[in-house]
């Protein structure tokens, strides 16, 4: 995106997903599961991985379970991809380009932020306690929070009413198809951030903007939101 950033009112909160936004962990994510389903003769086309991508763990069981049959051990499969995935995130989790610069120039305007995504709350800490970066978030929701996840709103509803803030007036940051649906059926501002996915034309009519990065972004909002 070049130019400028047409947001319908000046946004008083930002609400962002973890895994792809805040995290550079999907590429961790993708190639565990390559390697586990590689060990058990099969593969993992990027098709099913970006299904998953954003969505609840329920809805991922099913969809492994549909692509390696109905006889597939998800719960081993799944615990092998954490088991190659956890080593690499010991320590604090590698952080998407320019995410300590955008936490602090929006902090410095007085917009609190909260965190939604469809992790559990284990992961949120294992992945951002050693960051540093969990004290700037006001409200964190996470897997088991809300009744239903993402692509329906409850995420990002529940973060608004935690920060006081209406879902409207908020900014949602997003990666996957099914965060950006979500942000966007709770009514909120929604910016996707592309990680690994490609905004197909349905995520571009439903995202206010497609933007290559925070610091691009934090480079767009510079003179909608003066200090």
């Amino acid at each position: 995106m070049t130019g400028r950033l047409d947001l319908p009112r000046a946004p008083r909160a930002c609400v962002f997903d973890m895994d792809g936004v805040l995290t550079d962990t999907e590429r961790l994510m993708l190639a565990a599961m390559e390697e586990a389903a590689r060990r058990v003769g099969r593969d993992m086309p990027f098709a099913v991985f970006q299904s998953m991508v954003g969505a609840p763990r329920e809805h991922n069981h099913l969809v492994l379970i549909e692509h390696f049959g109905p006889d597939f051990d998800v719960d081993a499969w799944v615990a092998e991809v954490d088991a190659r995935v956890q080593p690499q995130l010991r320590g604090a989790a590698p952080l998407k380009p320019g995410v300590r610069d955008f936490i602090d120039f929006l902090k410095a305007r007085g917009l609190p932020l909260a965190i939604a995504t469809s992790a559990g709350e284990g992961a949120v800490h294992r992945q951002l306690s050693a960051t540093g970066l969990l004290p700037a978030f006001s409200a964190v929701v996470v897997r088991g929070d809300y009744e239903r996840g993402k692509p329906n709103p409850d995420p990002f509803l529940l973060a608004a009413e935690r920060l006081g803030v209406a879902p409207q007036d908020c900014l949602a940051l997003e990666d996957s198809y099914n965060g950006v649906r979500a942000a966007a059926a709770a009514g909120m501002m929604t910016i996707m951030i592309p990680d690994l996915l490609v905004p197909t034309p349905e995520i571009a009519a439903l995202a206010l903007a497609v933007v290559d990065g925070l610091p691009r972004l934090q480079a767009l909002l510079e003179p909608l939101a003066p200090p």
